[in-house]
Parts: structure tokens; sequence; C-alpha cells
């Protein structure tokens, strides 16, 4: 993707975001962008792996969310802030997407996003390189914290209850522990997995929206399966079929090879573990 284009997808973002308890969609967004409906639906999709709507969709109810621990608002008053024309629309999306209604949510006390604004900032010289990416999968080190951070603001909708604190934390202790891949495009961050060599679990693999369509998760499951998991099972969680808040992770995963397993619950979330089929991923090499 061009970076004129990155540009103006940024100015779409920031558009959304100042208007964000206003009516938005995507006849407003285009006619106050000056893009026809057509072109701003397909760029958006393209950079941010999202339609507008469940964009903006997944941004109200984050910020709903965050009311709703950091504030004594009546849930009428967030829900009409939120875009909803009554209450009952509102705790039935967000007890679709956060798998709890707004009332449990707030006596829970603890909020986790599900969508952040995006932020495309920084220089991707891959980005537009016609030769074929020799991606250098690599240990992540203590400095590469801040920029792996960053990406996981990107990808965190393919996270339920991912909360930054107790993450950074877990990070530290995977780099350390050699635990933690990353890859890099200049300065920036563009792929990352942190897995476990006693399991062989991968506990978390993101690629920057901008690379979707660059192998880079391919890269990740070769180094893992030829170098480092070499004989073992390899296995992720994801959400489960049908589930609303899945934004297409689950299919990148079967995609990658990985069959369905066992019925999970993970921090009180219905997630499903699938595991690497080996013979499907090496028939397909």
């Amino acid at each position: 993707m061009h970076h004129t284009k990155i540009e103006q997808i940024i100015s779409v973002i920031d558009y959304i975001e100042s208007h964000l308890s206003e009516k938005l969609d995507l006849e407003i967004i285009s006619g106050a962008m000056h893009y026809s409906k057509y072109h701003l639906h397909r760029m958006f999709t393209a950079a941010v792996g999202l339609t507008l709507h469940d964009y903006i969709q997944r941004r109200r109810l984050t910020e709903a969310a965050k009311l709703l621990v950091f504030s004594e608002q009546p849930i009428l008053d967030i829900a009409l802030k939120s875009g909803y024309e009554s209450q009952q629309a509102f705790s039935n999306i967000f007890t679709a997407m956060y798998k709890t209604s707004p009332a449990k949510y707030r006596d829970n006390e603890k909020f986790y996003p599900l969508q952040l604004k995006f932020d495309f900032g920084g220089n991707y010289p891959m980005l537009n390189s016609k030769e074929a990416s020799n991606w250098n999968v690599t240990f992540a080190a203590e400095n590469d914290i801040p920029c792996w951070m960053e990406l996981v603001r990107l990808v965190i909708d393919g996270f339920p209850h991912l909360h930054a604190d107790e993450y950074e934390t877990v990070l530290r202790q995977k780099i350390r522990a050699k635990q933690a891949l990353i890859l890099k495009d200049g300065n920036s961050a563009v792929g990352a997995m942190l897995f476990s060599y006693q399991t062989g679990a991968i506990d978390f693999m993101g690629v920057h929206p901008l690379y979707r369509k660059k192998g880079i998760l391919k890269a990740f499951l070769e180094k893992v399966m030829t170098e480092l998991l070499n004989g073992k099972e390899i296995s992720i969680t994801t959400f489960r079929e049908g589930d609303k808040a899945d934004t297409g992770h689950r299919r990148e995963i079967q995609d990658l090879g990985f069959a369905e397993a066992e019925l999970l619950i993970e921090f009180g979330y219905p997630t499903q573990r699938f595991v690497l089929n080996r013979e499907e991923q090496n028939h397909g090499k």
C-alpha cells in the first residue's frame, strides 16, 4: 500500500475518532472526506482488515466499556452516547461482543478493549518492495518492547481479555526465556509471536494489518516448526465458531493448517484450541 493511501486512511480514522459519538456511516464519512463510497470502503477494509461499520462499532463499544468501568454514568446514558437508541439494543450487542452484560462488566471493574484506535505512524520500507521478501524472524530483545506493544495495539481485536500491563510483564519474561519472536521492517514491528518450549503452545501471534498478505505468519510457523519446536505438538487458541467478536482470526488460523481441538474457557471467555496439522502443512509446501 502506497504511503499516500496510508495517509488517507489516517485522515479517515482521525475523522471517525472526532465524531465517534455522532451518527456515522459510509455515506457520511465518504461525503466528509470527499471519496466515493466504493473507494473508501475498499481502501479502508484493505488497510485495516475491518469494514468501516465494524471498526466504528468496536471502537464505540470499547469506549463504552471504559465508561462502564471508570465512570458512574448510567448505562442508558452510555448506550445513547455510543449511538444506540435503547439500553436493550446496546446491552444485546455489548453482551455478544464482550460475553457479559454491561452491568456485570461494570461490577467486574476491569477494563479491556475490543478495538483501540488504529495508528499507522512509522515507516514501512519493505511494504512496497516488488521483490520477494526474505523475512528475518529473530528473537526479541528488551529494546523491542515499545514497537512490539505498538503492534499489539493494532491487533488487539484478536485477543480477548488482553490487558496491556499484564501482557507486558509476560512479554518481558518471554524475552528473557528466548520465547519471543519478532519481525521488524525498519523500526516497526510487523510480526510477533510468543510461544512455549514446554507445551508447544503459541500464546500470541500477530501481524501488522498492512502486512497481512505478505506471508509473515507462515514465516513464523516455519521457524518454530523447523528450529524451535521441532517434534512438539504446536497449538493455539482463538475464537469459537460464530463468535461475533471474531474479525477473521479463526479462519486465518485454519488457513495456516491448524485443526479444531477442544473447547475451552480462558479468563472467563469461551475459546477453542487448535492443533497444527503437520501433514497438511508439509503437503502445502
